[in-house]
């Protein structure tokens, strides 16, 4: 089961516009989500983003580009095209395929206030960007969670796993690697694969023999998965930049005769329920996951600045850690604790303007599973 699943999106979307009268639209937010409405990751983060909207009393609009960078475009003009009265307070987006530049344009001319989740931007657009609130005096700021960290621990776990399996070496008694990566253009991936090489450069017994870009899909892993291990008979060892690629990878190894955990060894981030479940068996021999939850603590700094406690002073693009490496006994910790039967999720507690004597943000994904 997906987190947040059976608290039910049409649940949360009734009761978050049976509260939006009462609680006026000077703090309401969009959110231009840039995935599929259906895909799990990108569901389970606006799911914690309507928990935490809920918690804060946060008007929130969810709107899906369903993995069209246009359609994430077209969803800012719409927006900015609305009567001033209707436009939100905020949007937030994430700059997923370089979209930041055109979004950024629509919304400053719309003095709409946007701010960046998930993804900032890259320092080749730096130049024609600049920074928040200097070009772009609407852009507030963005928060990321440090990709690099996932790409790092997941690939040392899986490096660790393999490496003590016995079986995993090649003829040389190194151990082979592929690397299915997400895309060429997203921070995210662009770092979550540089994280990988640093674990690889450290083990010094690993080889990368190639990577390649699955573009976060488990149907094209498991393509690219099957020319892959013709080319490379002697891997046994893949990291991929998220569940869905390692996912495919997995069906693609178990149609040639092999068994996940045991003669392949596999790691991911992302939590979603067939990624929790396959570490909980051991096919997934590393997870690290969290960071769905940027887009809550992204609600918790906007509501901040709507109520005169500015981040700024922490830092207008922050980086901060958000990323655990799962085993079984944290994934069934991780699925109780976001279930419908939990006690609703409490986002109060870490807002500045709610808690005058915090003077950091501290958004690590370890505190709501406690």
């Amino acid at each position: 089961m997906n987190a947040f699943t059976q608290r039910g999106w049409a649940a949360w979307l009734l009761l978050m516009l049976a509260l939006a009268p009462q609680w006026g639209w000077a703090q309401s937010v969009v959110f231009i989500n840039p995935g599929r409405s259906n895909e799990a990751y990108w569901r389970t983060a606006s799911d914690a983003m309507a928990a935490a909207a809920v918690s804060l009393g946060m008007p929130l609009e969810i709107r899906y580009a369903e993995r069209n960078p246009l359609q994430a475009i077209s969803i800012a003009r719409e927006l900015a095209a609305r009567p001033k009265a209707s436009r939100p307070r905020f949007v937030m987006f994430v700059n997923e395929s370089s979209v930041a530049p055109e979004i950024l344009r629509t919304l400053e001319a719309a003095q709409i206030d946007s701010f960046m989740a998930f993804n900032g931007i890259q320092e080749s657009a730096r130049s024609q960007l600049g920074r928040p609130r200097e070009t772009f005096r609407h852009w507030l700021g963005s928060l990321e969670p440090q990709a690099e960290e996932a790409g790092y621990l997941t690939a040392k776990a899986l490096i660790e796993v393999a490496r003590a399996s016995r079986v995993a070496q090649a003829s040389d008694g190194k151990l082979q690697m592929l690397a299915i990566a997400g895309d060429r253009s997203t921070s995210s991936s662009i770092e979550r694969n540089a994280g990988m090489r640093r674990a690889v450069a450290e083990a010094g017994d690993v080889v990368l023999q190639q990577e390649v870009f699955g573009g976060w899909s488990r149907e094209r892993a498991a393509e690219q998965m099957r020319v892959l291990m013709q080319r490379y008979p002697q891997v046994r060892t893949v990291w991929a930049g998220n569940d869905e690629m390692a996912l495919g990878a997995m069906d693609a190894w178990r149609e040639a005769g092999g068994k996940p955990g045991r003669d392949g060894f596999f790691g991911a981030i992302n939590t979603s329920a067939a990624a929790l479940t396959a570490v909980r068996s051991g096919e997934l021999a590393a997870l690290a996951g969290g960071h769905f939850m940027a887009g809550a603590w992204a609600l918790v700094m906007l509501y901040d600045y709507a109520h005169g406690r500015d981040f700024k002073p922490e830092g207008l693009e922050l980086q901060k850690a958000m990323f655990v490496l799962f085993d079984p006994l944290l994934a069934d910790r991780f699925e109780r604790r976001f279930s419908a039967s939990q006690k609703p999720l409490d986002f109060r507690k870490y807002s500045k303007a709610l808690n005058p004597k915090l003077d950091r943000y501290s958004f690590e994904i370890e505190k709501q599973l406690r």
